[in-house]
């Protein structure tokens, strides 16, 4: 049973009572599974072009670019990082000091490695007053790994992944965050200037301007880009209650219901909100360091060209269901091409009145 305080939480929230039983009935139930047709491959989907028709594809993007278009980078940036380190949280509550399991010990082999070494040594000696090499020779393992989970050290246990140090360079380790920044310069610009949009939770939301704040300059100069960088964060209406195991609404501590934040799939609001002509989406820790970058941003510029190439073929289309110079063959044609190609095509709609897709199709 809900309470009045229950009912004023889920409305603050723009959750309805149905709504939330809705949740709890699916926990009940289970979900329906997706019926797979078969692995994709070149004979079921997959566009394999050729070096010339790759050639083709980024002049198509290049020009695109320099049309004074809006290109926005949208980069899903809530996750927590705590999931990643679970084996170390692990650790740290075991009953044994040394590590134990193959990854507890991998860690500890490969520690130097880490693009946050220096920060983890650094907040060592601050902390332990001594560095890492030198807890470690004690076999104080447990001391190292709080200064990376804990507040007073990294606080990687607490933070979300965007502002973990992943990449270390010659001047300096990057965030995920600052390799988004990297990536949107190199293929994502539009006449010299980047847009990238972060959807962020709101506890983390000060700390994301913080590292912009800090970075946003050097990388703008570095690769001679004015960057416009924006946040959104996901919307409280998508949240879903947690539960028990006998179906009952979990509690808080105080009482009060506990939601957690929907998946990736709940940003499609926060996505419909961007007014764009082409907009990339890439998940916060879907990054590499710049040698090999080149990769990605030549299959980005590919894309991108046949999105536009795609874009311009099914706009040609729509302009002849305007003016209705079209006989029945051409719009079969273009029926297949929107349908394959719609959710591609960007922000720019048409608007066909009170006419729909399948009465111009019956009628004619």
């Amino acid at each position: 049973m809900l309470t009045q305080e229950d009912r004023k939480q889920i409305a603050e929230k723009g959750i309805s009572e149905e709504q939330l039983n809705v949740q709890l009935k699916n926990f009940e139930t289970g979900f329906p599974y997706l019926r797979l047709e078969g692995a994709a491959s070149v004979e079921k989907g997959i566009m394999v072009p050729d070096e010339s028709a790759c050639i083709e594809y980024k002049r198509i993007w290049g020009k695109y670019k320099k049309e004074g278009r809006r290109i926005v980078k949208f980069v899903p940036a809530s996750g927590a990082a705590s999931r990643m380190f679970k084996d170390m949280f692990a650790f740290l509550d075991a009953e044994y000091n040394v590590p134990t399991t193959s990854f507890e010990k991998e860690y500890f082999a490969n520690i130097h490695r880490f693009a946050f070494y220096d920060h983890l040594d650094a907040a060592c000696r601050r902390n332990e007053g001594k560095g890492v090499e030198a807890l470690i020779a004690t076999g104080k393992y447990k001391s190292v790994v709080a200064n990376m989970l804990g507040r007073d050290g990294l606080n990687y246990g607490g933070l979300p992944k965007g502002l973990l140090l992943f990449h270390d360079y010659e001047d300096g380790a990057r965030t995920s965050l600052e390799e988004h920044l990297v990536e949107a310069a190199l293929y994502a610009d539009s006449n010299g200037k980047a847009d990238i949009h972060f959807t962020v939770s709101h506890e983390h939301l000060d700390l994301f301007k913080a590292k912009v704040a800090e970075c946003k300059a050097k990388y703008e100069a570095r690769y001679g880009v004015s960057m416009n960088i924006t946040f959104s964060e996901q919307k409280p209406s998508t949240d879903t209650v947690a539960a028990n195991p006998d179906n009952t609404p979990f509690r808080n501590e105080d009482g009060s219901l506990l939601f957690r934040p929907g998946g990736h799939g709940a940003l499609i609001e926060n996505l419909n909100d961007i007014d764009a002509d082409i907009i990339f989406v890439k998940n916060i820790d879907n990054v590499v360091p710049d040698r090999l970058k080149g990769t990605t941003v030549e299959w980005k510029n590919v894309i991108a060209g046949i999105l536009v190439a795609l874009q311009r073929k099914v706009f040609g289309y729509l302009e002849k269901l305007d003016n209705g110079n079209y006989r029945h063959a051409t719009w079969r044609k273009c029926f297949v091409s929107y349908s394959t190609t719609c959710v591609a095509v960007g922000t720019r709609r048409r608007v066909w009145g009170k006419r729909s897709l399948s009465a111009i199709f019956e009628r004619n």
